[in-house]
């Protein structure tokens, strides 16, 4: 959320990121009703001041043995109006509340501008795509034929855009999971959380999924429930309503979770295997942190995500997201894609994003270093998205004869085991 004193001193400095943004918000509707609300409290200040200097009068009156009921008549039409204004800026506050909700974060200005992903900007690549003398297959292919991904039936259980995973490939996704968080706790300094699967609606507006998000989401119906979209959501929204101590920032957290998301805007796109799915696992970084640090931060953090991937020997590359193709909650967003032979193609496997102090307003996360509390800055990074990365180890790692090369880093946590063959 942001701050409705930048809106209401600098405007035009919202309506040129937004333009960026190519978002469209009506801004002087909303300042309309802020306006509204300022008067409303003005005029309660006022008559509130008039009820002390009145009631100063009729105490003085009273002392004096003489008659206060004019003054207490008055005080009486003063009171009604100052219920009726009170009653004004509950209703005008929620009206402000919802629509500055549906403003996105405003674009740093280190984003390249742009209305979409072909104005991303390539920053880094890290490792060579792998040399087949072979026609490699995609993961779809190679999974059926180790009889390990199974599509048919899993739409058969739950429908389109699910896998049941067999055997080396279910042990694939369990080792992958325990391997991120290791290395994240181990390595990077952070804290395993293992969070609820269900939120509340207050959780889903703290970090910005709610209200703008509604139709990507899956609610069980009848309940104030949610299924999460990523852990970012439980794991941002422990410290809703709090006030952290400075000495302990940075603040990182890390957490599997599975992930359930409706694809509503994707019909399409992404129909084949496992890249879109309504259902994947996902290891999570999050920090809190304080505002001068978050930059910095967000590099760290995108280091630790590309820290998995080169363990991995998995060639990738690091871009950054022009402001029409930047998420809403989100001020920068460095994506990572890794190479998947099977499509000949860079693919998403991470986004790791500097959410500056938007989502702390959201969900009223502050800290404390001198008189005035402070919102914190949140990040958060996919460290990473779990289906994506088995699917990128069997398009990088097949062989000629149709098996898969498990990466050394993985041998320990998949029981020795060397490759995927037919039938292992």
């Amino acid at each position: 959320m942001i701050d409705i004193k930048v809106l209401r001193e600098n405007p035009a400095a919202i309506r040129e990121a937004l333009e960026k943004r190519h978002t469209a918000v009506d801004l002087d509707a909303i300042l309309e009703v802020d306006a509204q609300r300022r008067k409303a409290l003005y005029e309660m200040e006022q008559l509130r001041a008039e009820q002390n200097r009145t009631s100063g009068e009729i105490a003085k009156r009273k002392r004096a043995g003489e008659d206060a009921a004019d003054l207490l008549a008055a005080m009486k039409d003063v009171s009604d109006r100052i219920k009726g204004l009170d009653d004004l800026v509950r209703e005008v506050d929620l009206r402000l509340q919802e629509q500055i909700l549906v403003i996105p974060n405003l674009p740093d200005a280190t984003l390249p501008t742009g209305k979409d992903s072909a104005a991303n900007r390539l920053e880094r690549q890290w490792g060579t795509p792998p040399a087949f003398d072979f026609e490699p297959k995609d993961h779809v292919a190679l999974g059926e034929a180790l009889g390990i991904l199974d599509f048919e039936r899993a739409a058969k259980i739950a429908g389109a855009r699910f896998c049941v995973s067999r055997g080396p490939a279910a042990q694939l996704e369990r080792a992958l999971i325990n391997f991120m968080l290791d290395t994240h706790t181990r390595e990077h300094g952070y804290t395993e959380i293992l969070p609820p699967f269900l939120v509340n609606s207050d959780s889903m507006r703290g970090t910005g999924q709610l209200p703008k998000f509604v139709a990507d989401l899956f609610k069980l119906e009848n309940t104030d429930f949610w299924l999460i979209p990523t852990a970012e959501v439980p794991v941002t929204n422990i410290h809703r309503d709090e006030i952290l101590d400075d000495a302990l920032l940075p603040i990182l957290y890390c957490a599997y979770s599975p992930c359930f998301r409706s694809e509503a805007g994707s019909y399409g796109k992404d129909t084949r295997g496992m890249i879109r799915q309504h259902q994947f696992n996902k290891v999570e970084m999050v920090k809190f942190t304080r505002p001068e640090e978050s930059w910095d931060e967000l590099e760290k953090l995108t280091q630790n995500a590309e820290r998995i991937l080169q363990k991995l020997g998995l060639a990738y590359q690091v871009v950054t997201l022009s402001t029409g193709d930047l998420g809403f909650s989100a001020a920068k967003t460095y994506d990572i894609e890794v190479w998947l032979p099977g499509q000949q193609a860079y693919r998403e496997i991470s986004s790791c994003s500097n959410f500056t102090d938007f989502q702390a307003r959201r969900a009223n996360i502050r800290f404390k270093r001198g008189k005035k509390p402070e919102f914190v800055h949140t990040l958060n990074g996919s460290g990473l998205a779990v289906g994506r990365t088995a699917l990128a180890i069997l398009e990088n790692y097949q062989q000629a004869d149709g098996s898969v090369v498990v990466p050394e880093a993985l041998r320990p946590y998949m029981g020795g085991r060397e490759r995927i063959e037919v039938n292992s």
